[in-house]
């Protein structure tokens, strides 16, 4: 049995497979009206792997002058993020144990060929409230550590319908996506993943 940080939790097959459908439908028109864009490290410009939207009163943006925020609009079209969904109000208040709304969800794509490397979500001003972390579509290697970057590490798989939740002491864990197993799920009709994250920003 895999050993999580405390704090760290996996909820496997939280979504059943019409659920899963419901949200990739939801994601569809979230990206109709927030396109996804490629955003760039702080400092370098270097573009990440994946692509990305938000939708809520605030969406996690990050560009090479100002660097990692949050922000009401979308960092090309102007204009505010789409609303919400109920859907995902009702899972973060069935997993998050918070009592306040999450007031973002970052909307990640990643490609068969996409990474995300090590790191913390601490842009939040509200370190009290958990993230909870949907997967949808192929499967990936999901690597966790501790509190340091150089702390040990462990990796596992999670599938489409998965549900991970950091709260706690494991709230500012470090956390990244090794790689994306290809060909593991038929939900996204040209592969890939899309993870949804739902956080509370401000205290």
């Amino acid at each position: 049995m895999l050993k999580l940080p405390n704090g760290v939790s996996h909820r496997p097959d939280y979504l059943d497979r019409p659920r899963q459908q419901a949200l990739v439908d939801i994601v569809r028109s979230i990206v109709a009206d927030a396109p996804l864009f490629v955003p760039v490290m702080p400092g370098t410009g270097r573009p990440m792997s994946v692509r990305m939207t938000n939708c809520g009163p605030l969406g996690w943006v990050t560009d090479k002058e100002r660097g990692y925020r949050y922000q009401p609009t979308h960092p090309v079209t102007g204009k505010p993020w789409p609303d919400m969904p109920v859907e995902l109000i009702e899972i973060w208040n069935d997993v998050s144990g918070y009592d306040k709304p999450p007031q973002a969800c970052l909307v990640n794509f990643y490609s068969d060929e996409a990474r995300m490397g090590l790191h913390q979500d601490k842009d939040e001003q509200d370190l009290a409230a958990p993230v909870v972390s949907i997967s949808l579509g192929n499967s990936c290697l999901f690597r966790v550590g501790g509190l340091a970057r150089d702390d040990r590490t462990l990796s596992f798989k999670l599938s489409s319908g998965d549900v991970v939740i950091l709260g706690a002491e494991g709230r500012l864990c470090f956390h990244g996506v090794d790689r994306i197993y290809p060909s593991t799920s038929t939900l996204l009709k040209n592969g890939g993943r899309i993870n949804l994250t739902l956080r509370r920003v401000t205290a």
